[in-house]
């Protein structure tokens, strides 16, 4: 199989992004990632940042967005601005409680994202769901990311964050074979139960195991780091953490 190309998903630097954008985005193209995830644009406009990522050679993959700016009035703006951006994964980071009050409001939600589905597909487009923690909690008895993810249509992308996953007690591995074709962007972060501040690879993730998972079944068409804990600068840390994925032959 090709290889699977890594982008970062710049919630990472969020800090060093809002003092200097361009700058950041220069940093981690220097560094040897192949794209980026965006967490806000920072007052740029899709043209303007289409025209940065072009000219650094990084492939702007997708964005976290708010549930919201996928619904109603706000929608074709989304679309019009990722079409323009040349950015194809608009992914929902964060489910309002609203929306998940128990496995039945899952179920609810998960309609609403094929709803979002079919629209966006015309485009092009995906969206999907970023898990946290609270969706390996069992909600009367079930599994809130089983719940959604079985009752959503292959065109709502599953993007996993192994890190979080784990935060919340599942090694969520098996899911992406569980899932297969679902995993387009994988969030690739580390936890460890002993060190708070662990980067790829120092800690409880199995790696070996999500790698295999996605390179076979998992339909993954980018690895997505993201660090939210910082031992040191988080440019730095970002840094690390791709050198320690070079290690592990990504």
């Amino acid at each position: 199989m090709a290889r699977i190309p890594i982008a970062l998903q710049l919630y990472s630097i969020r800090d060093d992004c809002a003092k200097d954008f361009p700058g950041c985005l220069e940093a981690v193209a220097k560094m040897g990632y192949d794209g980026v995830e965006f967490a806000g644009y920072h007052g740029l406009s899709a043209k303007e940042l289409k025209k940065i990522c072009g000219d650094l050679g990084l492939v702007p993959v997708g964005a976290h967005v708010g549930m919201d700016t996928l619904m109603g009035d706000q929608l074709q703006a989304t679309i019009d601005f990722h079409l323009e951006l040349g950015s194809k994964y608009p992914v929902v980071p964060w489910i309002p409680e609203e929306y998940r009050p128990d496995a039945d409001g899952w179920r609810r939600t998960a309609d609403m994202f094929n709803e979002i589905a079919a629209h966006l597909k015309p485009h092009g487009l995906k969206t999907g769901y970023h898990n946290h923690h609270i969706e390996w909690t069992p909600v009367g008895g079930e599994i809130p990311w089983d719940v959604f993810f079985s009752n959503t249509c292959a065109d709502v992308i599953m993007q996993l964050d192994l890190g979080n996953a784990l935060h919340g007690g599942t090694h969520a591995e098996p899911y992406i074979g569980k899932y297969p074709g679902r995993s387009t962007t994988l969030h690739l972060k580390e936890f460890s139960a002993t060190n708070d501040q662990a980067l790829i690879g120092e800690g409880d993730v199995r790696w070996e195991e999500a790698f295999r998972l996605a390179e076979t079944v998992g339909g993954t068409e980018w690895y997505i780091v993201e660090q939210e804990s910082y031992a040191f600068p988080p440019l730095e840390c970002v840094a690390r953490c791709l050198e320690n994925l070079r290690k592990m032959g990504k």
